[in-house]
């Protein structure tokens, strides 16, 4: 029996932006099922990286996202993507608009939704535990809110492989424990998860694997290690940063 290509693969994959080296030759394969922190100092190219995994930012070397090179990557309804929340510019949308942008790509364009997208929104709203908070305006949320209806909006979808920017920044407890059960749920079913962290928290006990960046090149890729305190991930003294572009929901 042959065996499934991996969720992503990337192989001698760098990334210049405005002349600048932001990624060097990053190399490695996420297999299906499995739960991977991306770590590293400040402005080592972590944020850059997981876009240029998504086609969001131009790149040399080759990106494959189940097996199809991204060029020709179609199937994009298969990502559940989470920028980091200083990103997102939100208006006046509520909770349940924004995760209800997470099934557009479901359904043929300007068609409304059906019953299965309402009961998708309703089911992703419930699991991050904001069922009551889903005609909120987004903007009026809480940080921890707004990052689970971020969460929500990406499981919507669902997904077999979710990337998620920095989920634990700046978020309350009672959110960490709610992405920590969502993410041991994904992760039972067999999907791949793959974070950026600067902390690992209650997702420690669920990472399998840790990608670790220094100046835009992978030097570590193995078993995670937290501090001796179980929750901030290690990191190397601080380098320059690189702006990072805003996204719209």
């Amino acid at each position: 029996m042959t065996s499934a290509p991996p969720a992503i693969s990337a192989d001698h994959v760098d990334v210049v932006l405005s002349g600048v080296p932001i990624v060097r030759q990053a190399r490695f394969d996420i297999e299906a099922g499995q739960t991977v922190a991306v770590t590293g100092n400040n402005g080592s190219g972590k944020t850059t990286l997981m876009r240029a995994l998504l086609g969001l930012v131009p790149h040399r070397g080759e990106i494959s996202l189940f097996g199809t090179e991204i060029s020709r990557f179609r199937d994009w309804r298969r990502i559940g993507y989470v920028p980091q929340r200083s990103s997102i510019l939100v208006q006046q949308a509520t909770a349940r608009e924004v995760v209800a942008s997470g099934r557009l790509g479901l359904r043929r364009p300007f068609w409304p939704g059906g019953s299965a997208d309402r009961r998708a929104i309703a089911g992703a709203l419930s699991e991050v535990g904001l069922e009551d908070r889903a005609g909120a305006p987004f903007v009026r949320l809480s940080g921890g809110q707004q990052q689970r209806v971020l969460i929500a909006r990406a499981l919507a979808g669902g997904g077999d492989l979710m990337v998620w920017d920095e989920p634990l920044a700046g978020v309350d407890q009672l959110t960490q424990g709610v992405l920590a059960q969502v993410v041991a749920r994904l992760r039972d079913q067999g999907r791949a998860v793959v974070m950026v962290l600067h902390e690992s928290g209650p997702l420690e006990p669920l990472i399998d694997r840790a990608i670790t960046l220094a100046d835009g090149r992978v030097i570590g890729d193995g078993p995670f290690e937290a501090s001796p305190g179980g929750h901030e991930v290690h990191e190397l003294p601080r380098s320059h940063t690189h702006p990072v572009g805003l996204e719209v929901v």
